[in-house]
């Protein structure tokens, strides 16, 4: 939508609460008055977002709304499009701890109002729109995942049909079909998700560089490698490690609460989820991320705890490969510990 842009403009600030059908939208004028409406979460929708935003008066509208997946993106891409927008995608975790200062209720355009503030108060991110090649690849990986998923299904009502003799034969077999069938579907599809990897030589880097981590195979090397390229390139390791939710999430106060800490599972799980799993195998085969998760079971942390410690560090070493250029290498990780120590030695 072609909206005039001049220097003086006044700017407007919007929240968008996003969910699978709906958009509630809260925007504060240059008059300090909030108006409100809810619209379609749809391409008709959108555009009619954007006729309201027009408005009587030509304005700058700075819009932030929350990452939510697929239901948020094709609507950050229209946004996006548009020269007169300003736009944030925030982490949720920074909106609700805003919002408690905030919010006496909760409901979508009460979400909405507080993202209209949080415009307008806080320092501004603009988001950085991420290239159709990028987009491709992880809608693809996680259209693999969602297949592994099914595949493991199945897995398990075959293993549950073969262990009773009730079970007729024309079930087993189309049980095994099935299975035969999603297994070749996932080996396509990562096969294609390679290619495109092939095709462009960031990707192409990264993915060789990611595969040189301990625990990080194949398969958890393209999910993690699509899930990070969609990340903001300024982002710190710190906001890396937040946007996948493994930051440690703190509950004290006072003497009346004091309880363990865990991990705030507030950003992206798929990618968390990749991370364990690589941790898994890492805590294993490499002796300085082995020698990490026993270091901090001999602390007296539980095998989860350890586990997820490893994780995290995994993203520090991702990080620090994917600015480099260069392999992993345990002892930059681990610069001041004995095995480091004697890596350098040797």
């Amino acid at each position: 939508m072609n909206k005039p842009v001049s220097t003086q403009q006044a700017t407007m600030y919007c929240g968008i609460d996003v969910s699978a059908r709906t958009l509630s939208a809260a925007l504060i004028g240059a008059d300090g008055v909030l108006a409100q409406r809810e619209f379609a979460n749809s391409a008709g929708g959108h555009k009619e977002l954007l006729r309201w935003l027009v408005g009587p008066v030509a304005a700058r509208v700075r819009v932030s709304l929350e990452a939510s997946g697929v239901y948020s993106l094709d609507l950050a891409l229209v946004l996006d499009a548009e020269p007169w927008i300003e736009l944030a995608v925030l982490n949720p975790k920074l909106v609700n701890r805003f919002a408690e200062t905030l919010r006496r209720s909760k409901t979508d355009a009460a979400d909405a109002a507080v993202l209209a503030e949080y415009s307008r108060r806080m320092p501004f991110s603009r988001w950085q729109r991420p290239t159709a090649s990028h987009l491709e690849l992880r809608t693809l990986s996680r259209y693999i995942s969602s297949l592994v998923v099914e595949q493991a299904v199945l897995k398990n009502r075959l293993r549950a049909a073969e262990s009773t003799v009730t079970t007729p034969r024309t079930v087993l077999t189309d049980l095994r079909r099935a299975l035969a069938a999603v297994k070749r579907r996932v080996e396509r599809l990562r096969g294609e998700a390679l290619k495109r990897v092939e095709a462009q030589a960031q990707l192409r880097e990264r993915y060789q560089l990611l595969v040189t981590v301990p625990g990080i195979g194949s398969v958890n090397a393209l999910t993690i490698l699509s899930e990070l390229m969609l990340l903001s390139p300024t982002m710190t390791v710190r906001q890396w490690v937040a946007s996948s939710g493994l930051d440690p999430a703190h509950r004290q106060s006072g003497t009346s609460l004091n309880k363990p800490s865990r991990i705030s599972r507030a950003g992206n799980r798929r990618l968390r989820a990749a991370l364990y799993m690589s941790a898994l195998s890492a805590a294993r085969c490499d002796r300085h991320l082995g020698g990490f998760y026993r270091e901090l079971r001999a602390r007296h942390k539980t095998g989860l705890q350890a586990l997820v410690a490893v994780a995290r560090k995994l993203l520090h070493a991702i990080y620090g490969i994917f600015k480099s250029g260069r392999p992993y290498d345990g002892g930059l990780l681990f610069p001041g510990s004995a095995l480091a120590i004697q890596s350098t030695a040797g």
